[in-house]
C-alpha cells in the first residue's frame, strides 16, 4: 500500500461517508476524518474553506489520498489511489 496520507471530510449522518470510513477500516488503512456537521462557528467555517479548496461544490465525502482528491464513495477509485 502507498504511504499516502488519507483525510476525509465527512458528515456524521451521511451513508456514503460511513461507507467510505468502513471501506478504509476494513482495508486497515489509517485515516483522519472531520465530521463537518459536528463543528460550530469559526471552526466549521475554516474547515468548509479547506473543503472548497479540494472540492468547490463542497459535497461529501471529500477524500484526499496523497495528492488525489475523490469526491463521493467511489470504491474502485479509492482502492486504486491506495494501491489496493
Amino acid at each position: 500500500m502507498a504511504d499516502n496520507q488519507v483525510k476525509i471530510f465527512s458528515l456524521s449522518t451521511c451513508s456514503h461517508c460511513k461507507s467510505t470510513k468502513k471501506l478504509l477500516s476494513d482495508c486497515t488503512v489509517k485515516y483522519e476524518f472531520v465530521d463537518v456537521d459536528l463543528l460550530e462557528g469559526d471552526e466549521r467555517k475554516a474547515i468548509l474553506e479547506d473543503v472548497k479548496k479540494f472540492n468547490p461544490k463542497c459535497s461529501f465525502p471529500t477524500i484526499i489520498i496523497g495528492q488525489k482528491v475523490i469526491v463521493g464513495f467511489k470504491e474502485k477509485e479509492i482502492r486504486e489511489a491506495l494501491g489496493l
